[in-house]
């Protein structure tokens, strides 16, 4: 039986695992810190070795996940905000001189939408939206089992979608710098700001100290979806990350709340929280088969 390793960059942590098997198993995993300030070439070399470490005669190739734009094809990766000095290299250039086994980069919101399409609580669903809110806002799109990337790669990225333009989200934002895209809303750090007495992401929508913002955070969340459901007519969206896991005793509100919204006789989607906890690192695995 053959085996693919499954890597994820994130900003400060690195996952990695071996796989085998249909569905896949889990054989061998690696966490390590990103180090970013220390540069990209730092973690090129921290791959390296991650590589070394899992692969073994059976392993057919490796799928890395990376928090950026990547380009559609190539995987070069067009820019990676939290990693210094990664803008427009290949990846997959610069570890071919350590490993002659196929890889494949794509973006980390995308793995996780391909694992959950596939694996996960959007297993059997014709159209699965993926949407990650932690850090930032995420998405990847899944039909007929496989990744829509747009036609240069775009595809999925739902975070920088205008949700109120040229409103400022929180008292602290530069508003030069505020678009009123979804990320300045709806991230995991931006919830974090606009109640700054929460002390964990899930008090940013369950309990009362945040109760205050629920409301508009719905009515966010609602719209959010209003626009993708109109777009490309989903019949799943699931939610991840630690902000998105945390709407799951709030899902029946956003679906009420989407029935306001949505044009006359059309089907709200099924609402579904993430199920698989290494959703990135399965999902890149899962490039290598698709």
């Amino acid at each position: 039986m053959t085996s693919v390793i499954g890597i994820d960059i994130g900003g400060t942590k690195i996952a990695a695992a071996r796989f085998s098997g249909d569905p896949l198993v889990n054989e061998e995993e690696i966490k390590i810190d990103t180090n970013a300030s220390n540069g990209f070439d730092n973690v090129v070399t921290e791959i390296k070795k991650i590589i070394d470490t899992l692969k073994t005669d059976d392993t057919a190739g490796i799928g890395i996940g990376v928090p950026g734009l990547v380009q559609t094809g190539t995987g070069r990766i067009l820019k990676m905000p939290n990693i210094p000095g990664s803008d427009n290299i290949s990846l997959i250039d610069l570890l071919s001189d350590s490993t002659d086994l196929p890889i494949t980069v794509d973006n980390d919101a995308n793995c996780f939408a391909l694992a959950e399409a596939l694996e996960g609580v959007g297993k059997g669903h014709k159209i699965m939206i993926g949407i990650t809110m932690g850090t930032g806002v995420g998405g990847g799109i899944v039909i007929n089992e496989k990744l829509f990337h747009g036609h240069t790669g775009y595809a999925g990225e739902f975070g920088h979608m205008l949700l109120r333009p040229g409103q400022v989200p929180y008292k602290e934002a530069i508003e030069s710098h505020i678009r009123g895209e979804v990320e300045q809303f709806l991230s995991g750090t931006a919830m974090g700001k606009r109640c700054v007495d929460a002390s964990n992401p899930d008090e940013y929508l369950q309990g009362e100290v945040c109760e205050f913002m629920h409301p508009e955070i719905y009515k966010e969340i609602t719209w959010l979806c209003t626009n993708l459901i109109h777009t490309l007519d989903p019949s799943v969206i699931v939610f991840g990350g630690s902000a998105g896991r945390a709407l799951g005793p709030h899902l029946s509100k956003i679906e009420t709340e989407l029935k306001n919204w949505l044009l006359p006789g059309t089907p709200v989607p099924v609402l579904k929280i993430a199920e698989l906890k290494d959703a990135a690192v399965r999902g890149a695995a899962l490039l290598t088969q698709v």
